[in-house]
């Protein structure tokens, strides 16, 4: 492709003029990994002593710096590990490995941390946040257990739509437009129970970021967020186990050394039992709801050049109601990595991925079997070059293959049903990318770069016109849609491009240093999606269906601007940040009132095409040492959607004017700490206030063969009341390692509307009565964890 090309070819030449000016400086790298464990220490701090120059390691560990020649001291710092200062002397390349010996640190971060104390301030990012492994169990949550994506619903820009609600929405965006993934590997549902529980397994789990906005380069096909989640390695020193026991489910972890410092293996599973508890008390015997997942890791070394890694999750979730349904879901995925050292200078990572997404439904009652896929296969490689002390860049290409399969229905036993394939649809996603962090001045750094992405939608399949090349139709006399009519057919052979999209993605980011203790940051990104979740709920669930861009579906796209001011106090014991961002996005799906989405295998005739803007401030406050921690975020915003109708009669979605999204919130407060107690204890608790979710109320009523229903108008020019509650939690530590957690969820038993209905009064069927649906009053829990 040419234009590509000639980019690359700029790239080329700018490196090496780079090259030229670090001719006189000396390269020193190496890997920086846990003394107890051999894991590699993601966003380790290297600073040269007595100079602004410095670096961080990369997510697998390795450092490189390049300096002039000469004596200097080396600093090594992580957060919850001894500092370590070493002297070289520089006169050639030097491999200096680091292992850093954790520490206990009384009052650690809690929840959202960085990997250095000033890194508020002194990172380019901004609109990213990072977990803190180690402090997810402590925060109380629904039923007990330590969750990652509970943990960052407490962040600010983070909401989700409903109570309980199994996905997430990041500055007004919808759930499908998060990448989320688990070791590269993309996942597509990331809950358990419908929400109760996410799929990360916290024990497993070594590194979460969240990035909301100034998204690198390296990261497409989602518009609003990546969530990147890595895999502990597993101890390559000796052999551990970790585990934990839970109202509802448990836990098991077992971790140890292939060969002592050479390679390890992981593996850790979590099950559910409520359904066993049922069965053994012969109650609801009929009923059943369960999940299961597996994670699993092993990695090798091969001098010291070449890391081998294969990683994977299998989880799967069951609900059965008796004889009228049972509902399956879950994620399979498999990741393959070589890490190679082309030099010490520039590093690489080459990854073979392999996801399946699978969901099912056993109607008895119809006598059908509903079962689908969305199955991917992915190759990329990635690098860094470490130019110089002012220059990386990182440059790499990738290829993605999709299968989806939204449903083969066949009959359950006698049944009369007849077996039916809805059209499989294929796609293939190229993309390269390329990003350089500059550091320009000891004041200003930038990061700029470019992802071009193509998208190619591929046969086999049979694509209908319409009429007018119009799938979807308005009748203003009876004020409905219909589907278009369709003229002709094309069939398209295995390997045919259907339709083909592509562009660019610039991203850039820079920060301007004011002092020491503050610094403003700005940051752009453009980002595309070729693949849509058509959904009329408010959070996502299994039956949901995702479908390709093609013939009448264009590739959603997304501009997001962001500025904000970050500042330290005392010595980096608190922190804090102010940011704004206002976010554009095209081709926003929504689908037609009355809109028929189960099983349909033409979904262009159910849908319409609109724009979304989203746009407020947020706030973060944080403590980060003494006995007590904790945060305060605060997200004042606006989300909204228009989508216009198909032609002048069509008035669209409210009269083609803009509405407020499903998951829409004005206010949104969290406040979360955690107080260290001398004796073993530690007590925590969040308080969590937001404006209710937009919903559309019926506006009157009307008489239909005696029955009284009601008129619905604009859309979501409602709310539900206001969501609230408050949380508390108990962490008591034994002299064996392990933790008891004791918490107890909306401790004031607030009744939060999930869904308000209107139905006739039973004893006065001319009067309507609203009905308020909520999932939790207080909840209870207790767990325990313990480490061998």
């Amino acid at each position: 492709m040419y234009i590509p090309g000639k980019v690359l070819k700029l790239v080329f030449m700018f490196a090496l003029c780079n090259t030229t000016f670090a001719q006189n400086k000396i390269t020193i790298s190496g890997f920086i990994r846990d003394a107890g464990s051999g894991e590699a220490l993601i966003g380790a701090n290297i600073a040269i002593k007595g100079t602004n120059k410095g670096t961080a390691s990369n997510e697998y560990g390795f450092y490189s710096l390049s300096i002039p020649e000469g004596e200097f001291s080396i600093i090594f710092r992580y957060i919850g590990y001894e500092t370590i200062e070493k002297v070289v002397d520089l006169s050639e390349k030097y491999t200096l490995n680091i292992e850093l010996q954790p520490v206990a640190v009384e009052g650690e971060e809690i929840v959202v941390t960085a990997m250095q104390e000033d890194k508020n301030v002194k990172s380019l990012e901004m609109s990213v946040a990072t977990l803190d492994m180690r402090a997810i169990p402590k925060v109380p949550v629904v039923l007990g257990e330590g969750d990652i994506l509970k943990s960052i619903q407490l962040l600010p820009g983070v909401t989700t739509g409903r109570e309980n609600a199994s996905g997430f929405n990041v500055r007004g965006g919808a759930t499908d437009q998060n990448l989320i993934l688990l070791d590269e590997s993309p996942i597509y549902n990331s809950a358990h129970l419908l929400g109760f529980f996410s799929i990360f397994n916290s024990d497993a789990i070594k590194d979460v970021q969240l990035y909301k906005g100034g998204i690198p380069a390296q990261y497409g096909g989602r518009l609003s967020s990546v969530l990147d989640v890595r895999q502990n390695e597993g101890n390559n020193k000796s052999f551990h186990g970790a585990g934990g026991l839970g109202l509802i489910s448990s836990r098991l972890l077992l971790e140890g050394p292939i060969q002592k410092d050479r390679g390890s293996f992981l593996i850790a599973g979590r099950r559910s039992y409520g359904d066993l508890l049922l069965k053994a008390a012969n109650v609801l015997h009929d009923n059943s709801v369960y999940f299961y997942d597996l994670n699993f890791k092993g990695n090798w070394a091969i001098g010291t050049k070449n890391h081998f890694y294969a990683s994977g999750y299998l989880g799967e979730d069951k609900l059965q109601m008796g004889e009228s349904f049972t509902n399956a879901w879950g994620n399979d995925a498999v990741t393959l990595r070589w890490n190679h050292l082309f030099s010490d200078q520039l590093f690489s990572n080459f990854s073979g991925i392999f996801s399946d997404y699978q969901y099912s439904l056993d109607m008895f009652h119809r006598g059908l079997n509903w079962e689908a896929h969305i199955v991917n296969y992915n190759l990329k490689s990635d690098f860094s070059w470490y130019i110089n002390d002012r220059h990386q860049l990182d440059f790499g290409a990738g290829m993605l293959y999709y299968e989806f399969q939204p449903g083969q229905i066949t009959p359950i036993d006698d049944s009369s049903v007849q077996e039916t394939i809805l059209d499989k649809k294929f796609a293939l996603e190229p993309a390269l990318y390329l990003s350089n962090n500059h550091k320009i001045s000891n004041k200003l750094s930038m990061q700029y770069g470019l992802r071009f992405t193509s998208f190619l939608r591929l046969g086999e399949q049979t694509i209908y016109q319409y009429e007018n090349d119009a799938p979807i139709l308005y009748n203003p006399d009876l004020g409905i849609h219909s589907n278009g009519v369709v003229v002709d057919s094309t069939a398209y052979l295995p390997g045919d491009i259907i339709k083909s999209f592509l562009g660019f993605e610039p991203r850039f980011s820079t920060r301007y240093t004011l002092n020491e203790q503050s610094c403003v940051k700005f940051s752009y990104n453009r980002t595309r999606q070729y693949i849509h979740l058509i959904s009329n709920n408010t959070s996502p669930t299994p039956l949901d269906m995702w479908t390709p861009s093609g013939p009448y579906i264009e590739p959603q796209i997304a501009d997001q601007f962001a500025i904000g001011y970050f500042r330290n106090f005392d010595n980096n014991v608190y922190e804090s940040s102010l940011e704004l961002y206002y976010k554009s996005m095209q081709n926003q799906l929504d689908y037609v009132d009355g809109a028929d989405l189960v099983l349909n295998n033409n979904l262009e005739t159910e849908i319409l095409a609109g724009e979304g803007r989203a746009y407020g401030a947020e706030v973060y406050f944080k403590k980060n040492k003494g006995k007590l921690t904790g945060w305060l975020s605060y997200t004042l915003s606006r989300t909204e959607r228009r989508v216009p109708g198909i032609s002048a009669d069509d008035p669209g979605i409210n009269a083609g004017e803009f509405y407020p999204s499903n998951y829409d919130k004005t206010h949104d407060l969290s406040i979360t700490f955690i107080f260290e107690l001398k004796k073993g204890w530690s007590l925590s608790g969040n308080f969590v206030y937001a404006s209710g979710t937009p919903t559309t109320y019926p506006a009157s009523k009307y008489e239909f063969s005696g029955l009284i229903l009601p008129q619905y108008e604009d859309r979501n020019q409602q709310r539900l009341p206001a969501y609230h509650r408050l949380d508390i939690g108990a962490t008591m530590y034994d002299k064996l390692g392990g933790d008891w957690v004791f918490s107890i969820y909306n401790v004031y038993n607030r009744k939060n509307a999930y869904a308000v209905q209107f139905e006739q009064n039973p004893d006065e069927p001319t009067k309507t009565q609203a009905v308020k649906t909520y999932v939790f009053g207080i909840v209870p829990s207790i767990s325990y964890s313990f480490q061998f």
